[in-house]
């Protein structure tokens, strides 16, 4: 269901790709040691980077490094609950062009570029984690 739904968001703009989504999934699969939830999500993972021409690897690169460095020290300073799965959100998906700008500039590669969509997925894919 994932897959057609990510090709569907290729497609329709309109459609977020469930980035942030996929990190609280990550995220949880790997607090609770799930080998078989953090495989499905690496799937999704590694297709959203085909789909979307990603450097193989790098969401669960980043996604890991995140996971241990960052949103521990997030969680530490912020005691709001709305103002840590805001700021995670932000995270996942700027921090991630940064990401792709930093590999863009190590391994010579094209700039990446990042369109006015992105604003519109940090607002749908906040709200969704609100409701979960």
């Amino acid at each position: 269901m994932f897959i057609i739904y990510t090709a569907l968001s290729g497609i329709y703009l309109f459609l977020p790709p469930f980035f942030a989504i996929l990190y609280v999934l990550f995220s949880k699969a790997l607090m609770q040691e799930d080998v078989i939830s953090l495989t499905l999500v690496s799937f999704c993972l590694l297709f959203f980077e085909a789909q979307n021409s990603y450097m193989l690897f790098s969401t669960i690169i980043y996604f890991s490094l995140i996971h241990k460095y960052v949103v521990p020290k997030i969680k530490q300073n912020f005691s709001c609950n709305l103002c840590v799965k805001f700021a995670i959100v932000l995270l996942v998906y700027i921090g991630f062009f940064l990401f792709n700008l930093l590999l863009a500039n190590i391994f010579l590669l094209p700039m990446p570029s990042i369109n006015y969509y992105v604003i519109y997925y940090i607002a749908v894919e906040f709200l969704i984690l609100n409701i979960l």
